[in-house]
């Protein structure tokens, strides 16, 4: 017997609980002086089979709830039982117990006495062990939580009611991961309740008090989560992490589940002289939480018409071409919608059309009224001066509505914490600094914002972030402090304007990614700073967990999400459309007339040379008269997989349900997907699957024709449906003129369109309440919660949008079906390597990004595992990872790859467990006993330890942003122009993400590490996880991708491979070239006719994405070097000197025109375009000064 486990001491006590209810409290102290508590819940029912607990039946005191008598017992009966057993034999704890009490029902001792004796005990034994509670009960092997289990139904005594049940429960022991274990049980829970209620069932979280998200939806409040950190507060002073992973996710990411908005940390656990812990509150936390509380609950009380709300556009980068950056949203649209819905409930917008595009407005010929008040909304914010210095006069300086003296920022500036006003002044000099400062008429300065304001509401651009106006901050300073101007015009929309409230507007502005801890802001923090006490309605794009996660976590917001842009397929168009044509002549002349098959060789071979396909496929030389068949093949293949891209066709307005072809478009893209839905993978096939096309469309033995042929088959039942009402009645008349034929799967047409008809679109009806959401949250009401990611992705539950979404740190990624994509991934890319290079690569480069971490439970991780030849180990039941195994060299088939591994700031915050996890595979990986040929890991790891002899650095892999800090710092860089070379590049690369992340280091400044480890780099790889987007429509992929490949050619002189894994069908993972990635999505959509008249339906916007896919492509080709001149000669003229497209551009934005102009101008000056046309050029100079002239009147 382990005498230090005996128990010494058992103390019983009464205390009060959560509920106001009195119950038992036990204190269990071991010989070896360790205490553990216990507390018996209160309420338990007195059911025939339900263990008693014993009340003291006293009416005048706790209306006879008292527990004095079973304290009583505990003191006087239990105490003497237990002296000197074991406290860690539960079983005889338990016992001695029972042995006193002698009752079935336990009625005599009382079970709330027991109990509480028996938590305490067991509590007692497990500190002492030094081990957690989960693992003492579960044994010494135990290393993994419960499932998680819902209550459903009470009945019986339980509930007072006639339900022979007592208790009705759910455990999803299959789920995956976590995460859809809870989502599992959330949506069974939720489905059970509703119909239990409605037959008069008493249902969990009713009667024994239970937290019921529906009873808060019932409520209708905002509710705030403060955060009491069980650190102590000079722990958290020190750290830029804010909470730890516990904390984390027990007070924010489970909360978010409901619906709760996060708030800051405001008190700490701090241990007093006599060692005993305690929560010590902080009055200025505390002052913001009650702030942010006041707040939200003052919009219930203030009437619309005296409601003020500032409506805030971002601009990144600040140009006027670029107002308004939300993905996938028609902003200017939205807020036109917005301010209309507005004005209908009530809101003082000041007469119509005192705000440009309120009122009444000269009709432009083929365009929808709203992109015509959208354009003239924008148009007269940047006449306002906007935010683009470059085009900001003295007189718009000077003629600015919003005006800060030095004198009242000075007050304002003095309000935040030392820290913040030194680093601010270090920056951008003394208050009030020189950014939109207006010195004419006050020598002390003014600053000031431009702003549309009309009655209670104000329309502003966001403020720059201060890359662009101090460029040399790039090269050094990626935790570059706010500016004057920033922090000055939030807090004038709190101190002068006096806003209720603000919306940003689709994803995604700046504040929240400003400099500060990464959760539980302080006040120095840079949002927390800014935002102040001010509610933050942030509608925002529903397949981005990551970034919305970030705006709720650090910056209070309340999401709205809102749907993906229409989707549609690509088709053919122009010369993809002529080679289709002539590969199907050659098709019948092969058979029917062969003598004809080499003139239309020659005619192929030409047109493909003509339109630069031949770059796209690979070749310089035309294939020989016998290889000719086969190249056919190749091409119908490429063509079919460039006609099947699913692109944008056009953007989303807020509240804008999908309609007609729109509708079936969207039907469609979504019905391509296998549906997770309830937990099932399986019964919902993919529409397109079902009708007999593989899920891997890239199998050489699937032709254009057959695609095509299923594609339209899939298209025309939809259409009827849609025809039909979207009538599930209609389905069985639809399909059944499939019967009988081979290769269809007629059950699963069925369930798919009945998947459709009775899940999809009323989901996606439900679009239009959007805007009510926004509305509902600016009343002060409550916004309920909803998963996130994307509906293309067999997700449909993350439909209908207008919730605050969710996205819950998982602590089960990688998933086994992310395994699998992950093992795909890798073995795919380590192929293709070895079939071009005729050897294995020695190490990979991979940028991973939280966002896509959460959308695919961890594709990129596994990868990573993959690579080293390491397999995740799950738990059975809770399917949670809870170690790491070494495959073997046999079972693996090939060499450890080495992985270097660039994380974004996000994951860096919201995955600090798995950054832990991918530090272990890397130990492990180079702990194997292997030949240095066979595990590249360990000859890597042995050659830095002779060079410098430390093994924790010989085997960091992890790097990523300073701490506090986001980016890769590519866009501010190119934006800014200040860059020459790779050189240039690499360093600012370097000097953004090269700090070492793992389970010992913690943003640790390692750029010498991390410049050994890519020097090493052999391909530097991105995988893209959505058919919902392209890597030519974000700057992210060449900030972190082509960063990394610049980086490496910088370092070595020679460019890396580049590959792109395409993991949107997890099913048929495909490795492509980064050149190959952006000829594709070149062709599928960036000069595709078909996108480009969708974005000229969108007005300024529309305009805007042309130049942001202009900007992306330039970046890419800075960065990786993929963009052929035959590119920069087709956006010339397909975006600029076509003569429909050029005047849309002079009518919407002009601004956009002139940026693409310049921007191909600077790709030509920097050798970039090499050899274009001088006619081009010279008529793009014309055009040039054209526009010019235009503007500057």
């Amino acid at each position: 017997m382990r005498d230090y486990l005996r128990i010494a001491q058992v103390i019983g006590r009464e205390i009060i609980d959560s509920r106001g209810n009195p119950t038992v409290e036990a204190e269990v102290v071991l010989e070896d002086g360790t205490v553990g508590r216990g507390a018996s819940p209160s309420g338990a029912s007195t059911g025939e089979f339900e263990a008693l607990e014993l009340r003291d039946g006293d009416k005048s005191k706790f209306g006879g709830k008292g527990v004095s008598k079973a304290v009583e017992n505990v003191n006087a009966k239990i105490a003497p039982a237990l002296i000197g057993i074991e406290a860690s034999d539960i079983y005889a704890v338990d016992q001695a117990m029972f042995d006193v009490d002698g009752t079935k029902d336990k009625s005599k001792l009382g079970a709330n006495a027991i109990l509480a004796v028996s938590i305490a005990a067991s509590d007692a034994a497990a500190k002492s062990e030094d081990i957690p509670l989960y693992r003492f009960f579960g044994g010494l092997q135990a290393n993994v939580l419960p499932v998680p289990m819902m209550n459903i139904l009470n009945g019986g005594a339980h509930a007072s009611n006639s339900v022979d049940t007592q208790e009705f429960m759910i455990m999803p022991a299959g789920a995956p991961t976590f995460r859809e274990a809870l989502r599992w049980s959330t949506e069974v829970f939720h489905s059970l309740q509703s119909l239990l209620k409605k037959a008069g069932k008493t249902t969990a979280g009713g009667d024994e008090g239970a937290w019921d998200v529906e009873q808060l939806a019932t409520l209708d409040v905002p509710i705030l989560q403060g955060l009491t950190v069980t650190w102590s507060r000079e722990t958290w002073e020190s750290t830029d992490d804010g909470m730890g992973p516990y904390d984390v996710a027990t007070q924010v990411a489970v909360p978010e589940f409901d619906g709760r908005l996060i708030t800051v940390a405001f008190s700490f656990k701090e241990i007093d002289a006599d060692g005993l812990p305690h929560y010590v509150p902080d009055l200025e936390r505390c002052a913001r939480v009650a702030g942010l509380a006041v707040n939200h609950a003052r919009l219930r009380l203030i009437p619309p018409a005296e409601r003020k709300v500032a409506i805030v556009l971002s601009a990144y980068p600040t140009k006027h071409a670029r107002i308004g950056n939300a993905v996938g949203l028609d902003t200017p649209v939205s807020i036109i919608r917005l301010l209309r819905a507005m004005r209908e409930a009530g809101y003082d917008l000041g007469a119509p059309g005192e705000i440009p595009g309120t009122g009444e407005l000269e009709p432009v010929e083929g365009e929808h009224p709203d992109t015509t008040a959208g354009n003239a909304l924008i148009h007269a914010i940047i006449a306002a001066g906007g935010q683009d210095e470059e085009w900001l006069t003295s007189e718009q300086l000077s003629g600015q509505p919003v005006r800060i003296d030095a004198a009242t920022y000075r007050r304002w500036f003095a309000e935040f914490p030392t820290e913040l006003q030194e680093q601010v002044t270090q920056t951008w000099g003394e208050a009030p600094g020189n950014l939109f400062v207006d010195r004419a008429t006050n020598p002390d300065g003014e600053i000031v914002a431009a702003t549309l304001q009309a009655g209670n509401i104000v329309i502003l651009v966001q403020p720059p972030r201060g890359f662009g106006e101090n460029p040399i901050a790039i090269y050094h300073d990626p935790d570059l402090a706010p500016t004057h101007h920033y922090l000055a015009t939030y807090r004038w929309l709190e101190k002068e304007f006096g806003a209720h409230a603000v919306v940003h507007v689709g994803k995604h502005g700046n504040l929240e990614w400003l400099p500060g801890k990464t959760l539980a802001l302080d006040a120095a923090s840079g949002p927390d700073a800014a935002l102040g006490n001010l509610p933050l309605i942030y509608p925002f794009l529903v397949n981005d967990p990551g970034e919305g996660t970030q705006a709720k976590r650090r910056a209070h917001a309340t999401i709205v999400d809102h749907l993906i842009p229409p989707m549609a397929r690509a088709e053919s168009y122009g010369d993809i459309s002529r080679l289709e044509q002539l590969l199907d002549e050659y098709g019948n002349v092969s058979v029917m007339d062969p003598a004809k098959a080499p003139a239309l060789q020659g005619e192929i071979w030409q047109l493909i040379k003509a339109a630069q396909m031949h770059q796209d496929l690979g070749l310089e030389e035309r294939p020989d008269e016998e290889e000719f068949d086969e190249f056919v093949m190749h091409v119908d293949g490429w063509l079919c997989e460039i006609k099947d891209v699913q692109i944008r066709d056009g953007l989303h307005v807020l509240s804008q349900v999908p309609e007609d072809e729109g509708m079936v478009n969207l039907v469609l893209a979504i019905l391509r997907s296998n549906q997770v839905f309830g937990g099932r993978t399986d019964g919902i096939p993919g529409l397109r699957v079902a009708l007999g096309l593989p899920e891997d469309q890239q199998d050489v033995s699937i032709t254009r024709e057959e695609t095509d042929t299923v594609e339209a088959e899939a298209r025309s039942l939809v259409e009827q449906l849609a025809a039909a009402g979207w009538d599930p009645e209609a389905i069985e008349s639809i399909v059944a003129p499939l019967s009988g034929r081979d290769g269809i799967d007629v059950a699963g047409v069925r369930a798919a369109l009945e998947f459709g008809a009775t899940e999809v679109v009323p989901r996606l009806r439900a679009t239009e309440g959007e805007i009510p959401a926004v509305l509902h949250a600016l009343d002060g009401g409550y916004i309920p919660a909803g998963p996130s990611g994307s509906p293309l992705r067999g997700l449909v539950n993350v439909l209908p949008t207008g919730r605050n979404f969710y996205s819950v740190d998982p602590k089960a990624i990688p998933s086994k079906l992310a395994w699998q994509t992950g093992q795909a991934a890798a073995e795919n890319l380590v192929a293709r390597y070895l079939a071009e290079t005729g050897e294995y690569p020695s190490s990979v480069g991979l940028s991973v990004w939280g966002t896509s971490a959460m959308r695919t439970s961890g594709d990129d991780i596994a990868e990573v595992f993959a690579l080293l030849g390491i397999r995740p180990v799950w738990e059975e039941q809770s399917r949670r990872v809870v170690g790491l195994e070494a495959m073997t060299l046999e079972e693996l088939g090939r060499p450890r790859i080495d992985v270097t591994v660039r994380i974004s700031g996000f994951f860096r915050d919201a995955f600090p467990h798995v950054v832990a996890l991918l530090d272990d595979a890397v130990a492990l990986a180079a702990a194997q006993e292997e030949a240095l040929e066979t595990n590249f890991v360990r000859a890597h790891v042995s050659a830095d330890l002779e060079t410098h002899g430390d093994e924790r650095r010989a085997r960091t892999r992890i790097f990523g942003s300073k701490p506090g800090t986001y980016g890769a710092g590519m866009l501010e860089l190119i934006e800014s122009g200040n860059w020459r070379s790779d050189e240039d590049l690499a360093e600012v690369y370097a000097a953004w993400g090269g700090f070492a992340y793992g389970r010992d280091l913690d943003g640790t400044p390692a750029r010498d590490d991390m410049e050994n480890n890519y020097r090493r780099i052999k391909v530097a790889a991105k995988n893209v996880d959505s058919r919902e987007h392209d890597i030519i429509d974000s700057d992210d992929y060449f900030q972190y991708h082509g960063g990394m490949v610049a980086t490496v050619r910088a370092l070595t002189g020679n460019a890396p491979k580049a590959y792109i894994g395409d993991t949107s069908i997890p099913d048929a993972v495909r490795t492509r070239s980064l050149a190959e990635e952006t000829a594709r999505v070149f062709r599928a959509r960036v000069v595709n006719p078909k996108w480009l008249a969708a974005m000229r339906r969108h007005g300024y916007k529309g305009a805007f994405e042309m130049a942001a896919s202009v900007d992306y492509l330039f970046g890419f080709d800075a960065t990786a070097q993929v963009v052929g001149d035959w590119m920069y000669e087709s956006v010339a003229n397909t975006y600029l000197l076509d003569e429909q497209n050029q005047e849309f551009l002079r009518q919407a934005n002009p601004w956009a025109l002139r940026s693409m102009v310049e921007r191909l101008q600077e790709s030509v000056d920097r050798g970039m375009w090499e050899n274009p046309d001088p006619d081009l050029i010279n008529q793009l100079h014309e055009l040039y000064l054209e526009v010019e002239g235009d503007l500057e009147e």
